[in-house]
């Protein structure tokens, strides 16, 4: 499988010299980091390559590098089941830059892209509907960037008494923010409950 997957990097290192950065194989998967000016014309090559045939998308999502100048990495997955393989191609995105939307080639994306744009704030050019998908429709902010704070900016509760959903601002003091990570057990000074039972022995 492996030797198969290097002919296949080769020739897509061969025929899109212009879009492609790296390519590795990693656990029976060929990677290829492409750049964004080539992202269209390369997944175009990918599903009408004769040697590729990469007709179906499987998903796409993103990685957020906060500290990264490229913040983010976009990352599509496909498979030919006309030769048996799996791609996954990785684009490199500055927080300013824009995605050309792939809805074109593959319908499916269209959800896809709806999703990593609702979680990472990552915008696609050309897409036929970008809204976001999962949160509010007045939520601020994108979940599954590292810098969202985990308790959120607003929470959502019913409330008995006016018989509504209310939204408030979420008000936790500052002492639950901050976790040791350090274990119970680890460098404990005293007894927990049922510890002198092994003391007396």
């Amino acid at each position: 499988m492996s030797e198969a997957l290097q002919e296949l990097a080769g020739l897509i290192e061969g025929k899109q010299a212009d879009a492609v950065v790296s390519t590795e194989i990693a656990v029976g998967e060929l990677s290829v980091q492409v750049t964004l000016s080539g992202l269209k014309d390369f997944i175009d090559f990918l599903k009408s390559d004769r040697s590729c045939r990469f007709s179906t998308l499987v998903d796409i999502t993103a990685v957020d590098y906060p500290t990264r100048g490229a913040r983010f990495d976009v990352v599509y997955h496909f498979l030919s089941m006309y030769q048996n393989h799996r791609i996954r191609v990785k684009v490199a995105v500055r927080e300013d830059e824009v995605v050309p939307s792939i809805t074109a080639a593959f319908p499916a994306a269209n959800w896809f892209e709806r999703e990593v744009y609702d979680m990472y704030g990552i915008l696609f050019s050309g897409h036929p509907d970008l809204r976001r998908l999962l949160t509010d429709y007045g939520f601020r902010g994108h979940p599954l960037r590292k810098d969202f704070p985990t308790t959120g900016y607003t929470e959502l509760r019913y409330d008995e008494k006016e018989k509504r959903v209310v939204y408030e601002p979420v008000s936790l003091v500052q002492e639950y923010r901050q976790f040791d990570f350090m274990s119970p057990w680890e460098g404990a000074d005293y007894i927990l409950p049922g510890d002198e039972k092994e003391a007396a022995k």
